[in-house]
């Protein structure tokens, strides 16, 4: 035999090894196959105690050596050979998937394409009937007798795919509902086919059929398409009748079998969409044909009772069923809560005897929600943060309730109050809930008392009932009680034994004490200010005198604008008070150094308002005691004028001195060392030129005020030099030459 029989030999013995080794492989890929088919199924494994045996690969194959003179035997295109970069390997068992329908095909076969088609066929339905209806194509009674046949054929024939087609049948079941729905809708409404207790006796038995069914199926599309689908009824057949009663308690009968599912499944689609369909019923029914006089007690029967059904919906989805709570829970709850006060208030408020129990009705929510709150809270298993949100909601009804049956004073005191208990609870107990609506309750508290606090230019001279008494008076009690509030809350924000629950970052911690403490300290302050503003304006608008004068259309009117000097310069020493004192406070507890950068801020401030606005009222009041500006219409201000000036000058001084110690602090030495500087210099010189002058006017000297305070400003400008050689201060120095070269001119020339 010759070599090149040989190796032809060699290589058919080859390929019959590789073809019996591609027959097992085939054998063992079907086996695979099977066994994938069969978990499918969910059908049990039956165990045989034998692993599957795999195919022996035979280890006597060898790749026959080419000479390089001869070309390979081995046909390029034979895919059981291995390639040229593995030819020694031992070759991989292939694996090999089966092919599956894509998602997006399934979807659309096996899902959508039914769906669009049982509702084609309802609204073919409703349109076929309510043609023949506008056309009088056939009677009443056989329009109903044909769409009851037609609803249970579709039944029947549900039934019969059930085996082998269960998807599609609960389609067509749902299908065959909404029909007998419908049918059964015209028959009462329009035809007056039937009487009204065995039409909503059959509406109840296709519901509690629905119902059954939807469970028996566990298919949520049965109660999509079978009951939410009836919503649509009234909106198909056009339905313009003023018979509310019946139009709401066919969607009553609806939710009450949506209510009754949700005690065995929370399917949330079908709560999204029933809570939509119903309050956009409610919405469409209210805007088109609602009247006050005729379904005011209807309204709000039928509203409770829906609000009430999706409340039970949701509880009973959360309570029952152990469903776990989320974000969407919220919204939901929050959405049939306002949507039920919102339409309850409307319906009250346009009504005459109504509009006086809209905080009755806002009351009687809090109450619901705590009511359902305690529920919830002695319920095993419940979860806390359900408790806390339906808590908070009562809270918050409770806070609208306040504005809406009461008024001024009172909702500011009730907000604080609030606000501060339920900061109180949220931060001891670690209630994040709790904290977070203490917040807004805040703002509207402080906004509220801004609103009081308006109120003081309510006084008419004449009408001693709207004097206000200082200090007596509605409107400092209540600032007093908002700051009592205020403090309670800022002391527990900043106890460091309280974990802060809802803010673990500290720039949030920050912002918030930042923001409390400084609405404090503003309602401290202005609470008194308005209180010295009110009693001087009360005094300023008494002192009007009306001259009757004969001929003039015009009557003549004067004020004695003494009582606004006095005004202004107590407010200004009111104001270097509480400065001075917030200063000191802050340097010896509360060690705040942006505080202090915001006390010296505003003590340059009040001291330059002071050395303009200050020293002019304190010189008109001086003019009008010696008699240079007075009016033959008041009595001249006492001596008290006088000695006023320096009791200001004696707070001035107190501030300047508390500015120095600011100004000392290890932070705020660098940048507020010249600053101080130039305030203390300047306010001196201010000071002495204004006492000066005041004393010249006092001894009649009004034609020297140019010589002496020349002399006054170059003596003044000499010992800056020394103070500033003294203490090392160049700036001193310079300034001071500068302002001796500049009135040395100024000498000159006088």
């Amino acid at each position: 035999m010759t070599p090149e029989k040989d190796e032809i030999k060699q290589l058919h013995e080859k390929l019959e090894l590789l073809l019996k080794r591609q027959s097992d492989f085939s054998k063992e890929i079907d086996h695979l196959k099977s066994e994938i088919d069969r978990l499918k199924t969910s059908e049990p494994v039956i165990e045989t105690g034998k692993a599957p045996v795999e195919p022996e690969l035979p280890t006597d194959i060898r790749e026959p050596e080419l000479s390089a003179e001869k070309p390979s035997a081995y046909p390029s295109h034979a895919p059981w050979l291995p390639s040229s970069a593995a030819k020694r390997e031992t070759p991989e068992t292939p694996s090999y998937e089966p092919e599956e329908k894509s998602d997006l095909e399934k979807f659309i076969g096996e899902n959508l394409i039914n769906k669009i088609g049982i509702a084609i066929t309802v609204i073919g339905v409703s349109i076929g009937v309510k043609y023949a209806i506008d056309h009088n194509l056939i009677s009443p009674l056989t329009r109903i007798i044909l769409g009851y046949l037609f609803g249970l054929g579709l039944y029947g024939f549900s039934l019969k795919l059930k085996k082998d087609f269960t998807d599609f049948s609960a389609v067509l079941l749902s299908g065959s509902m909404a029909i007998l729905y419908f049918i059964t809708y015209a028959a009462y409404n329009f035809y007056s086919l039937m009487p009204q207790l065995p039409a909503f006796v059959l509406m109840v038995a296709f519901t509690a059929f629905t119902v059954l069914s939807a469970l028996k199926y566990d298919k949520q599309v049965i109660a999509h398409i079978g009951m939410v689908g009836a919503y649509a009824v009234p909106f198909l057949l056009g339905d313009k009748s003023s018979n509310v009663v019946i139009l709401f308690s066919y969607v009553t009968i609806i939710n009450t079998g949506i209510l009754v599912i949700a005690f065995r499944k929370y399917w949330q689609p079908l709560y999204y969409a029933s809570l939509g369909l119903t309050w956009l019923i409610y919405l469409t029914w209210y805007n088109s044909s609602y009247q006050s006089s005729e379904h005011f007690g209807q309204a709000l029967t039928f509203l409770f009772l829906f609000f009430a059904t999706f409340y039970g919906i949701f509880l009973a989805g959360k309570l029952l069923q152990q469903e776990k709570f989320e974000i969407d829970d919220v919204i939901l709850l929050l959405a049939n809560s306002f949507l039920f006060y919102g339409f309850g208030y409307a319906v009250l408020h346009d009504h005459e005897t109504g509009k006086y129990f809209l905080g009755l009705f806002t009351f009687a929510n809090a109450l619901i929600h705590f009511g359902v709150s305690a529920v919830i809270y002695f319920r095993p298993l419940s979860t806390k943060n359900l408790f806390y949100l339906v808590s908070v909601l009562g809270l918050t009804f409770v806070s609208i309730a306040i504005p809406v049956q009461l008024d001024g004073n009172w909702v500011t005191l009730l907000w604080c109050a609030e606000a501060a208990f339920l900061f109180w609870i949220g931060r001891t107990y670690n209630i994040s809930a709790y904290e977070r609506i203490s917040y807004p309750l805040m703002i509207l508290a402080f906004v509220s008392l801004l609103n009081d606090w308006s109120t003081y230019n309510n006084f008419k001279i004449g009408e001693p009932e709207t004097l206000i008494h200082p200090v007596f008076n509605i409107n400092f009690l209540t600032s007093l009680l908002f700051i009592v509030a205020f403090s309670f809350i800022n002391f527990h924000n900043r106890n460091k034994k309280y974990y802060a629950a809802l803010l673990p970052q500290k720039e949030i911690l920050k912002a918030l004490t930042i923001s409390v403490s400084a609405i404090l300290l503003f309602t401290i302050y202005f609470s008194i200010f308005e209180e010295i503003k009110t009693y001087w304006d009360q005094l300023f608008v008494g002192s009007k005198i009306t001259f009757q004068v004969e001929g003039q259309k015009r009557t003549p009117q004067t004020w004695n604008n003494d009582l606004q000097y006095f005004k202004n310069i107590w407010l200004i020493i009111y104001s270097l008070i509480f400065i001075s004192a917030t200063a000191f406070v802050n340097l010896k507890r509360w060690k705040n150094r942006q505080l202090s950068r915001i006390c010296f801020v505003l003590i340059c401030l009040v001291l330059f308002i002071f050395m303009t606005a200050g020293l002019f009222c304190l010189g008109q009041l001086r003019d009008g005691f010696l008699g240079i500006k007075s009016s033959s219409y008041y009595a001249p201000p006492g001596v008290f004028a006088l000695w006023l000036r320096y009791i200001a000058l004696a707070f001035v001084v107190l501030a300047l001195v508390v500015a120095r110690k600011l100004a000392e602090l290890d932070f705020l030495r660098k940048k507020y060392k010249f600053p101080y500087d130039f305030l203390l210099s300047v306010s001196i010189l201010w000071l002495l030129s204004s006492e000066m002058i005041n004393w010249m006017d006092m001894f009649g000297y009004t034609n020297s005020y140019k010589l002496g305070l020349s002399i006054l400003w170059g003596v003044y400008s000499l010992a800056l030099i020394v103070m500033g050689i003294w203490k090392k201060k160049r700036h001193l120095r310079i300034g001071a030459i500068v302002w001796v070269w500049n009135h040395a001119g100024e000498a000159f020339l006088l």
